[in-house]
C-alpha cells in the first residue's frame, strides 16, 4: 500500500512538536553514518530530501553549501529554528517543496541525500528520478532508510501492519529488492545502520546521462 500526500503531511503535523524525541537519538547513527560516507569538499553544494526538523543540520561540514527540502511546514519550522539557534551558515536554504516534483535545475547538485524518506513518499521511483536529475552526471545519491526485513517473522509482521501505512505515515513492507529494480539505482554499498542494522544506507553514483546543456524535457523529447 502506498500513503499518499496529504496523509504524510497530516502525520507530520501530528510527529512535529515531539518528533526529535522519539526519533531523533534512535536514527542519529544512521544520519551521522550517511554524511561520513559523503566525503564532502569545500564548496560542494548538498540538497537533502526530507529535512523534517533539521537533526542532521549540524553534522555537515561549515565548509558545504547546504539545501534542505521538506512537505511538513510543521517539521521545517523547527528546522528553521534550529539553524538560527545554532548558528548554521552552511545551511544557505530550507524550503517548502514536494520532493517528486522539486523546483531546481538540472545539474543543481554535488550529492543528493535522502535520509528516512522512501517508504514515506507515495511515488519512490519518482523521487528518485528528481534526485537523479538536479544531481550533477559525476555525482552522488545516497539514502537511509528501513526495508522489508530478511527475516521471515519479521516481515510478516511488517506485513500485517501494512495496511495502516496511512495513519503512520509509512509502509513496513517497503521492499529493497524491487525499489533498486524499479529506479534502477547504480549501487556502490549497502551498509546496515542505527539498532540492530534494521535500516540501511545505499551509497549509489548518479547514473545519469548527461544532456549537455539541453533540457531534461529536451532530452526526452
Amino acid at each position: 500500500m502506498r500513503v499518499d500526500i496529504n496523509a504524510v503531511q497530516r502525520v507530520y503535523r501530528r510527529y512535529a512538536p515531539a518528533y526529535d524525541f522519539y526519533f531523533g537519538a534512535m536514527f542519529q547513527p544512521g544520519r551521522e553514518e550517511i554524511i561520513a560516507r559523503m566525503d564532502c569538499r569545500p564548496g560542494d553544494r548538498i540538497l537533502e530530501v526530507g529535512v523534517g526538523t533539521g537533526l542532521s543540520l549540524s553534522i555537515y561540514p561549515r565548509n558545504v553549501e547546504l539545501t534542505g527540502i521538506d512537505l511538513s511546514r510543521e517539521m521545517l519550522a523547527r528546522a528553521r529554528v534550529r539553524r538560527r539557534r545554532e548558528r548554521l551558515n552552511q545551511v544557505v536554504a530550507l524550503r517548502l517543496m514536494d520532493a517528486e516534483s522539486m523546483q531546481f535545475t538540472d545539474d543543481s547538485f554535488d550529492k543528493v541525500v535522502a535520509m528516512y524518506v522512501m517508504s514515506v513518499t507515495p511515488h519512490p521511483a519518482r523521487l528518485v528520478d528528481e534526485m537523479r536529475r538536479v544531481c550533477k552526471p559525476d555525482g552522488e545519491l545516497l539514502i537511509v532508510n528501513h526495508f522489508q526485513h530478511a527475516n521471515p517473522v519479521v516481515r510478516g509482521m511488517e506485513r500485517l501492519v501494512a495496511p495502516l501505512s496511512r495513519l503512520m505515515g509509512f509502509h513496513p513492507d517497503f521492499s529493497l529488492e524491487n525499489f533498486i529494480q524499479e529506479t534502477h539505482l547504480d549501487v556502490v554499498e549497502r551498509i546496515p545502520v542505527n539498532m540492530l542494522g534494521y535500516w540501511t544506507l545505499l551509497q549509489c553514483r548518479n547514473n545519469k546521462i548527461p544532456t549537455t546543456g539541453i533540457s531534461s524535457m529536451q532530452a526526452i523529447a
